[in-house]
């Protein structure tokens, strides 16, 4: 199988890349950064894996390369809990989603003989918000900024449907590994100064980076996965039971909370993210079969920070 990835390397891509070689895919990254492509996926060691230069939000030629694969997962998108919600950030974080997802479904629509399936990203965002209700598949969209976003991302990749390609679309949660969000929150339980962020009472709907990977991987071979499914584990916690537990797992106290006004002094209003939360359980991706290897928090920790 080919299988053209964007967002290839950042932190989930690199490791669904890296999985897709080890099992002998051939993998097309779409990259704006190709030297930065290539410090990740050397030829010597990549062997199966061509990268190719693109703008995600502007037509090219790299939409005819599409053209030969069998697959497309379409992970890109700007960062959106590094930087201050600006309006021009905000509008920079729905382009590369929304345009950049137009873009990749413009070049399936066009290609002769057209991938397959595509598999797009969106986020538990799509939800809103809330410390009390439970959202599953079936839930319906919140009405704040990144709902809104979620919402236009979801209805640019749906329009391939039009063309006879199977699509499925995976919200995520927060994707646990060594890096990302809990990279960050490492350090400073390195330095005994860990701790729940904000009240501690928002919701952390989590999943582990493997388990997020062999759920995309099931998708691309499993011609029956359509639609929409949570990527994340069956059981969300509470941010102080996340802090609780990385204390318990690295020997550090976990009691020393960041207030939510410095954290909302550094990001203004992109602060939502980690400050408000949301129970997500993936109703859909469990009925599916998919077999976690990680389902409770505490065994995925271990396993990242051993």
């Amino acid at each position: 199988m080919k299988v053209a990835v964007t967002g290839a390397t950042g932190f989930v891509g690199s490791r669904l890349v890296e999985r897709l070689h080890q099992e002998g895919h051939r993998v097309l990254v779409l990259t704006r950064n190709t030297a930065s492509a290539q410090r990740v996926f050397p030829s010597e060691s990549f062997t199966n894996v061509e990268i190719l230069a693109y703008t995600p939000t502007v037509s090219g030629s790299w939409q005819d390369a599409i053209a030969l694969c069998d697959a497309v997962v379409n992970l890109a998108g700007e960062p959106i809990a590094e930087e201050r919600w600006t309006p021009a950030h905000q509008q920079e974080i729905l382009n590369s989603r929304q345009l950049g997802t137009q873009k990749i479904v413009e070049a399936i629509v066009k290609a002769n003989p057209k991938p397959s399936v595509l598999i797009n990203a969106s986020a538990i965002g799509y939800y809103g918000t809330s410390e009390t209700a439970t959202f599953d598949e079936n839930s319906h969209a919140g009405n704040d900024f990144l709902a809104q976003v979620c919402q236009a991302w979801e209805a640019e990749a749906a329009k391939v449907k039009d063309a006879g390609v199977r699509l499925v679309i995976f919200r995520l949660g927060i994707v646990l590994g060594l890096g990302g969000a809990l990279g960050k929150m490492i350090t400073p339980f390195k330095l005994f100064a860990g701790g729940p962020i904000g009240s501690g009472r928002q919701w952390f709907s989590w999943i582990h980076l493997d388990d997020l990977v062999n759920l995309i991987l099931q998708a691309l071979t499993k011609s029956e996965i359509e639609g929409v499914y949570n990527g994340t584990a069956p059981h969300p916690v509470r941010m102080a039971d996340l802090a609780q537990a990385m204390g318990q797992v690295m020997g550090r106290p976990s009691w020393l909370p960041v207030p939510a006004f410095a954290l909302e002094a550094l990001l203004g209003d992109g602060a939502k993210v980690v400050l408000e939360g949301q129970q997500v359980i993936p109703k859909r991706t469990l009925e599916s079969g998919f077999e976690y290897q990680y389902p409770q928090l505490l065994s995925a920790l271990k396993e990242i920070l051993k």
